[in-house]
């Protein structure tokens, strides 16, 4: 496979009267590979993985693989807080035809650096796929210490990437002074200042909407044209940082997907559809940044 590097969208997970609208979904990704992303991520957090069951978490997995043919890698969210039931999911995931997978942070049960470690090891010898941690304790209530991270790097082979989601551009700069492993962006305000310091990538939660944009930015990083890469961050900068901050992720893309004509503004409880002046708010971001 080839290095995880670029744009990997972080994909929505269409709804359709409580179903997950597979037609939409298609046409999504045929969307994504169109603008020419670098990879498809379904069922992470902006795919609402928590509320997806276990079947409909391998079926949306195989139609991404299946509707993608190879054109674009398939990174698969397959984490858990039980590292058994993450254990089974990476084989599933497997079996599905995924080509990496995307492994969060066990939350809420908060272990030890440690218990980290044997969790990702766990993972990583049930599965001969690449793995991507996923570095997000904003959701998780427990961060991946850098020192963790690059012990796991050092120990499995297969361990190639971290989604850094913590908010912290200092975080970035010491984790890739400690090893060699991929970076990529998990907040797409930070794509340009991690990318700055070395990280190759992000796992975009904009590109669902602006995929050629957010694939504008990254490429242009990755080249080393930092002035084109400061330009494609500014035209994406506003957008980016609205649908961040407007409500929980993936209430405002999904919603901005939704207003595209793209899908239903459809979620599953607890998430819910946006208050009336927000989705005003919304609406008006649209209409002057998608021009």
């Amino acid at each position: 496979m080839k290095p995880l590097r670029g744009t990997f969208t972080a994909l929505i997970s269409p709804f359709r009267d409580g179903r997950v609208d597979f037609p939409a979904l298609e046409a999504l990704v045929e969307r994504q590979i169109a603008a020419g992303v670098d990879g498809l991520v379904p069922c992470g957090t902006t795919g609402e993985s928590p509320t997806l069951t276990e079947a409909e978490h391998r079926e949306v997995i195989s139609c991404v693989v299946r509707t993608a043919r190879g054109r674009a890698p398939v990174v698969a969210g397959a984490g858990s807080n039980c590292t058994a039931q993450a254990v089974e999911l990476a084989r599933q995931t497997q079996e599905c035809g995924a080509d990496a997978l995307l492994v969060v942070a066990p939350y809420y049960n908060r272990p030890s650096q440690e218990g980290l470690f044997q969790h990702f090891s766990a993972v990583a010898r049930a599965t001969d796929l690449p793995l991507m941690l996923y570095n997000i304790p904003g959701r998780c209530g427990v961060e991946i210490a850098v020192e963790t991270i690059k012990r796991l790097f050092e120990t499995h082979k297969n361990i190639v990437a971290v989604k850094h989601a913590t908010g912290s551009v200092a975080g970035a700069a010491e984790l890739a002074a400690a090893c060699e492993i991929a970076i990529l962006s998990g907040d797409d305000p930070l794509t340009l200042p991690l990318m700055s310091l070395g990280a190759v990538g992000v796992v975009s939660v904009l590109s669902n909407l602006v995929p050629a944009a957010v694939k504008r930015l990254t490429q242009a990083a990755l080249d080393g044209d930092f002035r084109a890469a400061l330009a494609a961050h500014r035209a994406c900068y506003p957008l980016a940082k609205t649908l961040l901050a407007l409500d929980t992720n993936p209430i405002p893309v999904k919603t901005a997907c939704a207003l595209q004509g793209w899908c239903c503004e459809e979620f599953r409880l607890p998430l819910c559809p946006l208050s009336a002046e927000k989705r005003a708010t919304l609406r008006t971001l649209l209409d002057s940044c998608l021009q």
